[in-house]
């Protein structure tokens, strides 16, 4: 297989898994782990974060939402706080794995986020850091920009357009199996980020890149 383009995930596959922040914030405060991500995955085509990543509501209506959700399983964990915590660091490797693509491959992003916020909430170093990291890419496709999200099939389609590239020609990576199952239903070879590292050794191998280092 000839492949033109690499499309990736952004949270959990350049950047460290929000998840983790999440395990932790629930740790500090003595909520059952994953309680966040499971309130998340609830009803996730029409719950708050489903909307506030899609842009249909604001932070202020995002934080009273998602509340509303958690309190229904008797707890209390207000929105902002839960925003605080996406900012994943930057995963140097996978950086570097990108700029040696560049060039040789179209590289494309398709991200489940959400619109920029108060500079009191997004101005941090890895903010800095992943707004660096998404320069090297060719086109990018937000879903607080587009309004619909993963795992819409049609967000993958946007992407292959933008690239001017076939499904069957890319690699797609993302950390959450939900949003790989689209890509491939679509002709696309998908990878699932669990270790960084591996995950370049198989693109490395699907692309036969022995000699990149």
């Amino acid at each position: 297989m000839k492949y033109k383009a690499i499309i990736w995930d952004f949270g959990g596959v350049i950047t460290s898994s929000p998840f983790e922040s999440f395990n932790i914030f629930e740790k500090q405060n003595n909520l059952p782990k994953d309680l966040i991500r499971t309130v998340n995955s609830e009803n996730s085509d029409s719950n708050a974060w489903a909307k506030f990543e899609s842009n249909q509501i604001s932070l202020d209506e995002f934080d009273k939402l998602f509340l509303e959700e958690v309190q229904k399983k008797g707890y209390n964990v207000k929105g902002r706080e839960v925003v605080k915590l996406l900012s994943g660091s930057v995963r140097p490797n996978m950086v570097e794995f990108l700029k040696e693509l560049k060039g040789r491959y179209k590289l494309g992003c398709i991200t489940n986020n959400i619109r920029p916020l108060e500079k009191n909430l997004e101005e941090n170093s890895n903010n800095n850091e992943s707004k660096n990291a998404m320069l090297l890419f060719d086109h990018i496709i937000e879903s607080s920009k587009v309004g619909i999200r993963k795992p819409n099939p049609e967000i993958y389609k946007m992407s292959c357009r933008a690239l001017k590239v076939h499904p069957e020609e890319c690699i797609y990576l993302d950390d959450l199996g939900i949003n790989l199952k689209p890509a491939r239903s679509l002709g696309m070879t998908t990878i699932k980020v669990i270790d960084p590292d591996e995950t370049i050794r198989t693109v490395k191998e699907l692309l036969e890149l022995d000699n990149v280092n």
